[in-house]
């Protein structure tokens, strides 16, 4: 625990400027190396080698959240990714055909579908970024994974009972996951509350505050087990060990990953998700 903490500082310590300079260059840059070390850690945990492969999904790992910002049209950008994901899926696919069974083609779309679900994740962070009143909405999708994972392991350390899922994640409690939900929404209400209080002109939408929380947290924690159950199929505990007492890169941010893109859709979907007016 102590080991946790202590790399959660530093952590915090290094990425905190980067979070209020989120206007710059720098921000997109940051997160566009985390998504590349992110599909490293994915790719060695699949045991994917190729290094065309390899260089083609860094590649795409680190453009996509750059470009999420220089298109700055939504539409236009997924028009872009759509196109690079078809021709990434193509050359997969034959890399497939013509390994001489060398290479399966259901591996082939396992790392497809990754590096497409890691890459989309971290773009859409920046997408966020650039919405209207992004500049108080993106860390949302920070504070709320990470808030419920604290919360969810509290409360499952003292109440837990009665397992979630123990063939994905031994640990996990269905009283942790609901502590996590709850107050994870409390602490996105009471973050509304703050920013209507001490920013001039923005007024919080609670009822929007609440339904995200919730719909977050829940994405969030289904985030952490899908990553989870991938580590167990092919054997491993973490997928890295960059951070002391994390693991890599993707253990830490695999409910980030996962949250961004729905937050993003639920905005796109309907006024009543949008979170101040």
């Amino acid at each position: 625990m102590k080991t946790r903490i202590i790399t959660a500082v530093i952590c915090a310590a290094i990425f905190i400027p980067f979070l209020v300079f989120s206007d710059t260059v720098a921000f997109p840059i940051v997160l566009a190396m985390a998504s590349v070390l992110c599909v490293h850690e994915m790719l060695k945990c699949i045991g994917e080698k190729n290094p065309v492969i390899r260089l083609v999904a860094y590649v795409i790992a680190a453009t996509l959240p750059i470009c999420a910002r220089t298109y700055g049209n939504e539409q236009a950008f997924f028009n872009f990714t759509h196109k690079i994901f078809v021709l990434f899926l193509f050359m997969l696919f034959a890399v497939a055909v013509f390994s001489k069974g060398k290479k399966d083609i259901t591996n082939m779309a396992f790392v497809f579908v990754t590096v497409n679900f890691i890459t989309n994740g971290y773009a859409s962070i920046v997408l966020l970024r650039d919405y209207q009143y992004g500049e108080y909405i993106y860390m949302l999708v920070f504070l709320c994974p990470w808030m419920t994972d604290i919360f969810a392991y509290f409360t499952g350390y003292f109440f837990g009972k009665h397992k979630l899922i123990p063939d994905v994640s031994p640990k996990k409690t269905i009283e942790g996951a609901v502590g996590g939900i709850v107050f994870s929404t409390l602490i996105l209400v009471l973050y509304g509350y703050v920013m209507t209080r001490f920013v001039d002109g923005l007024k919080a939408n609670y009822l929007a505050f609440v339904c995200v929380g919730i719909v977050l947290s829940i994405v969030s924690q289904c985030g952490d087990l899908i990553f989870s159950l991938i580590k167990r199929k092919y054997g491993v505990k973490d997928y890295g060990n960059l951070l002391p007492g994390h693991g890599g890169m993707l253990d830490r941010c695999d409910s980030v990953i996962a949250s961004a893109p729905i937050v993003l859709l639920m905005f796109d979907l309907s006024v009543f998700f949008r979170l101040f007016v």
